[in-house]
């Protein structure tokens, strides 16, 4: 796990929900946004030197997401399930699985895991509209 980043507790937060609620975790390879691990990595060189998350992609010629979640309503139509509750605070996800099918009964999100490395990472995410968290 990133330290940039709260992906793993964010993991953690849902795999403690599941174990009460009972679900379904999808695995999708869509590192960085979409932009794969090398150019991650790039990202991660250009944050470092004061750019955030989004205008570091966009220095590397990527947009603010390039993420396809068409795959997952696949997957998920595949399991017999086209209408689930989804965990998370990322509103392209619920917005584009939607889009393919699958309806959303509630959305339940996770909590802001701040952290020493990832407070500007969060709050970019928020001020780009690309996440749903509570950081001031």
């Amino acid at each position: 796990h990133s330290s940039r980043c709260d992906c793993g507790e964010q993991l953690d937060e849902t795999i403690t929900k599941m174990g009460e609620l009972g679900g379904v975790l999808l695995y999708l390879r869509q590192e960085g946004r979409g932009i794969g691990l090398y150019n991650k990595i790039d990202a991660y060189k250009l944050q470092s030197e004061g750019m955030n998350t989004y205008e570091a992609n966009n220095h590397l010629g990527f947009p603010d997401d390039l993420r396809d979640f068409s795959e997952a309503a696949q997957m998920l139509k595949a399991l017999g399930l086209e209408e689930i509750r989804l965990i998370t605070n990322n509103p392209k996800k619920i917005r584009e699985l939607e889009e393919n099918g699958i309806k959303i009964a509630e959305v339940v999100g996770t909590k802001a895991h701040i952290k020493d490395g990832n407070e500007n990472y969060l709050k970019a995410k928020v001020s780009h509209g690309h996440h749903r968290l509570d950081v001031k």
